[in-house]
């Protein structure tokens, strides 16, 4: 999962077993690493004090994350797409995206959406 950018190294407990796949999953920028995010361990860490984040902002949070770990890298299908959201993003960021709209009306996946 490292290897495939699904998955973080945490140093703490496997004193940097996974360090050289997550080198690699950050250097192809693939799975987490295809935008920005703080480790899990750095955020908790700052919200310590805290009762806990407020449901929106943790959907929100969730949300962002799901939207990065998008990539335009291999072409996707509507059979390979699981979602309305999903789909609407690779019409809009890739360059194949628009073989998902086979209509033209603006809507990827009209099965989906």
């Amino acid at each position: 999962m490292v290897e495939h950018g699904q998955a973080l190294d945490w140093p703490r407990y496997s004193h940097g077993a996974y360090a050289q796949q997550q080198a690699k999953a950050k250097a192809a920028r693939i799975g987490l690493w295809v935008g920005t995010f703080q480790a899990p361990w750095e955020w908790r860490a700052q919200h310590a004090d805290n009762k806990g984040p407020a449901i929106s902002q943790s959907l929100g949070i969730i949300s962002r994350q799901v939207v990065q770990s998008y990539s335009c890298q291999p072409r996707r299908y509507c059979s390979q797409i699981g979602s309305c959201e999903e789909a609407q993003w690779y019409l809009h960021n890739c360059s194949w995206g628009r073989k998902l709209d086979r209509d033209g009306d603006g809507r990827a996946c009209e099965t989906l959406c």
